[in-house]
């Protein structure tokens, strides 16, 4: 295996909402819902940097194409075994891209403050309960665009 992520797949209570938060809210490109005309195919593709999507897939459509039991809606909300990380270059844009994800309907978990890295950072969770850091770390360049 080579250590390569191609996709994160987030699933999700409210595909259109979640679409909503991601492209209106925070920016995302997206050609928006596709699939919805196969049985538990509706999807969303985001393109991020470096070949990278994100994709957002009904939580009950995800478990039945993984073959897990399927939970009621919202059962997992809040776990924080997994979050996604979005590194920027500054401590104000830190701070920027939290204030878009408030305004855009997150809930700031841990607003942005210095750490014991040495960084900054702070945590928010999107409409669905995925948790996301927002963080500027100096020992971690970004690449050039």
């Amino acid at each position: 295996m080579k250590p390569r992520i191609s996709l994160i797949t987030l699933g999700v209570d409210d595909l259109e909402a979640s679409v909503s938060f991601y492209r209106d809210g925070l920016g995302l490109a997206t050609e928006g819902i596709i699939g919805a005309d196969v049985e538990d195919g509706a999807v969303a593709f985001f393109d991020l940097q470096g070949g990278l999507k994100l994709g957002l897939f009904p939580r009950k459509s995800l478990a039945k194409d993984a073959g897990l039991p399927i939970v009621g809606a919202g059962d997992q909300r809040g776990d924080a075994g997994f979050s996604l990380a979005h590194n920027v270059a500054s401590k104000a844009e830190v701070d920027q891209v939290m204030a878009q994800a408030a305004t855009a309907g997150a809930t700031v978990l841990k607003p942005a403050q210095d750490t014991f890295w040495g960084g900054y950072a702070g945590y928010f969770q999107d409409p669905e309960g995925h948790l996301w850091e927002v963080a500027w770390n100096p020992h971690w360049p970004l690449p050039a665009d």
